[in-house]
Formats: C-alpha cells, sequence, structure tokens
C-alpha cells in the first residue's frame, strides 16, 4: 500500500491517509453520517449542524499493494434505470465507483473531471459507476442531464452498496471514488474531491497492470 501525492494546489502538500492491511470497520458508513463517535472528525460534522449537506473528505489517496487487497468486492445492486448488475460481471475489467449526490457541492465541482475520465478510458475497457446514496430518481437524473454524465448510477438510498464496502475499505465520506482492478479489488481510494490528474493516474495504473 503506498501514498500518491496530488499533482496539484493543495492536494499536493496534504498529507495523504494511510491505512494498514485490514480495513473492515463494524460501523458502515451510514452509521458514521449519523454521528456513531465523537472522536471521528467526519461524524462531528456530520453533527456540526452547518447545513454544509455533505461529509467531506480532505482528498486523501491511498493505493493497495496487490498482497494486501484482499477479496473481490462482492456486491449486486440496482440503477436508476432499474437494471441489476452484479459486481461478479466485472471480471477482467478495471472499475471506478464514485460515492455522489446531487446536493454535494465537491460532487458537482468533479463531476466534468469524471466525465472526461470515463471519455478517456472507457474504451480501454474501464467501467464507471456512480453510487447514489441520497437522492430519488428524478434528482440523481437531473444531475446527470446537467452534467451530462454518461455512465450509469447505482440507487443506494438504503445504504445497501456502503453496507457491503465496509467489508473491503469504507468509502467514509462523500464523494468518495474507489478503483478496483481486474480482479475486483479495491486498488486506491480517494477521500473527497477527486483531483483529475491523481485518479487519471490510478486508473492508468489499474489497467496497466
Amino acid at each position: 500500500m503506498k501514498n500518491r501525492q496530488s499533482p496539484a494546489g493543495d492536494l499536493g502538500r496534504r498529507s495523504f491517509l494511510r491505512l494498514g492491511a485490514g480495513l473492515a470497520l463494524s460501523v458502515p458508513f451510514a452509521a458514521a453520517v449519523a454521528g456513531c463517535s465523537t472522536d471521528d472528525p467526519l461524524a462531528e460534522q456530520a453533527n456540526a449542524g452547518d447545513n454544509k449537506n455533505y461529509i467531506a473528505g480532505d482528498g486523501s489517496v491511498t493505493e493497495y499493494a496487490p498482497g494486501d487487497r484482499g477479496d473481490a468486492v462482492q456486491f449486486s445492486a440496482t440503477l436508476f434505470d432499474g437494471t441489476e448488475v452484479n459486481s461478479a460481471d466485472w471480471a477482467g475489467d478495471v472499475v471506478v465507483l464514485n460515492f455522489w449526490y446531487a446536493a454535494c457541492a465537491p460532487c458537482r465541482k468533479e463531476a466534468p473531471d469524471l466525465v472526461e475520465l470515463h471519455n478517456t478510458f472507457e474504451p480501454e475497457g474501464a467501467r464507471f459507476y456512480g453510487v447514489n446514496i441520497r437522492d430519488e430518481a428524478a434528482t440523481a437524473e437531473a444531475f446527470e442531464r446537467n452534467f451530462n454524465i454518461p455512465y450509469p448510477s447505482f440507487m443506494d438510498k438504503d445504504g445497501g452498496v456502503l453496507l457491503a464496502m465496509t467489508s473491503y475499505v469504507p468509502p467514509q465520506a462523500v464523494p468518495t471514488t474507489l478503483v478496483l482492478d481486474r480482479q475486483g479489488r479495491v486498488a486506491a481510494r480517494i477521500l473527497g474531491l477527486a483531483e483529475k490528474g491523481t485518479l487519471k493516474a490510478l486508473i492508468s495504473d489499474a489497467l496497466a497492470a
């Protein structure tokens, strides 16, 4: 596991989060947002009552060495268009999962970059999916039209995907972006706003492996 320094702006000067190989938490992110621990800065932010409407990460990037990635991610969920998707169908592909919702300011800021990266890497075999943790279909679809999002999103208002991911590497913030390798394992995680150059490098590394 290694931390990658973002190439631009304040993100490049932050201390990146370093986690151990055993990353499963007993408390899902949905509970963290509800403020289950006063020692958790994200939980404290959620309880602050400042109407920010999102739980912000700090842009921390964590990469996981192949030997530290553990098992392939396993879950099934429904896209907003009603399509059922099983993670087992992704075998052999690199997958980018972006956790978001429409009122999240950093989600809106990073959306154009995600669109550009999708358009760059989808022809190379990378799949992109959003995981919307809050919105009804009409709100999510309006966001997707506004930003011309070309890839689908899971409707995860019930927290099913978030809960499944706590067995591998918890998202812990909104937005969070995960890159899965060709074996379906979490290769990298960005907590908070995804800097385009950093995410591009993470996807390129996963495709090249």
